[in-house]
């Protein structure tokens, strides 16, 4: 089933527009980038969110599946020079000098498939899979962007691939915190299975919004996993070379936020079923300023 392609406006415009609308902590660190890297990670960012919609928005998971489809086959035009849709229009001109493949955007497609074919996760490993594909190949093509050296040290690419893997699960894993409930209202959870019952909390009371000591219990053990993955990704940024750490800031901004609304999570007593808990824009903005201002969390 093809996706419609919009006609207008120009392709830079239209990534711009998708990465301001979702209102994302991701956009807040984008604004402080040099144009050409601020170019390149706008329009990677605005085909993950394309792919990512479809998962969300599209209720037929048929549909879904075919549009899902499309989007591979979209990728390999894409690299056959003939892009079609204005976010690959806009993405194909970085490729090159950013160490972009299309493997990277295959496995963002590949972790949004995994939502169509289960909704829980057996075990941590199993999740760990999961995040791989949407979090920490999303993070590995932004830290190469962000550094615009991918490729030149094979020893340093290593551990910025290190850095940005941790950095990813940890961005995804407050993502799943944080919106337990919404994923609720999917039918789907991503909290492990195995975990879910060593906290002795039933599916169905998540699925109900049903609190009680035990999710807040099972709650606190998930942040506190993100939380010291947070500390393993900031130690690895702190073994990068001076210049390597200045140009990795953009990931620095958002674990400062991301890792600070996971404490207001926290503080709120895991309040994640019936609510989103966001910060607002002007905080984003004034978290990700501190971090370029300082140089550090």
């Amino acid at each position: 089933m093809p996706v419609h392609v919009p006609s207008s406006p120009s392709p830079a415009q239209y990534v711009q527009d998708k990465a301001a609308a979702s209102g994302s902590s991701f956009y807040y660190a984008f604004l402080f980038l040099p144009a050409a890297r601020r170019a390149a990670i706008t329009a990677f960012y605005a085909f993950c969110r394309e792919v990512d919609d479809v998962v969300d928005e599209v209720n037929d998971p048929g549909v879904a599946a075919a549009k899902l489809a499309w989007w591979r086959t979209e990728v390999a035009r894409a690299w056959q020079g003939q892009p079609s849709h204005p976010a690959l229009q806009a993405l194909m001109p970085h490729v090159r000098a950013y160490g972009i493949e299309a493997r990277h955007l295959l496995a963002v497609i590949e972790g949004c498939e995994m939502d169509l074919q289960q909704s829980r996760y057996l075990d941590y490993p199993g999740l760990q899979r999961y995040c791989h594909l949407v979090a920490g190949v999303v993070g590995e093509v932004a830290a190469g962007i962000f550094s615009g050296r991918a490729g030149v040290d094979p020893s340093l690419d290593e551990l910025r691939t290190r850095y940005a893997h941790t950095l990813g699960l940890a961005f995804q894993l407050t993502n799943i915190i944080r919106d337990v409930g919404e994923d609720a209202l999917r039918g789907r959870i991503y909290l492990p299975i195995n975990e879910l019952q060593r906290f002795e909390v039933k599916a169905h009371e998540i699925l109900n919004r049903q609190y009680s000591e035990r999710f807040k219990a099972l709650m606190s053990f998930q942040t506190e996993r993100a939380l010291a993955l947070y500390d393993e990704a900031l130690g690895l940024h702190a073994q990068m070379p001076s210049e390597e750490r200045r140009a990795q800031k953009p990931g620095l901004m958002m674990a400062s936020i991301y890792r600070t609304l996971l404490r207001e999570i926290a503080r709120d007593g895991f309040q994640v079923l019936h609510q989103r808990i966001s910060l607002t824009p002007l905080r984003k903005l004034w978290l990700a300023w501190k971090v370029q201002a300082l140089g550090r969390l």
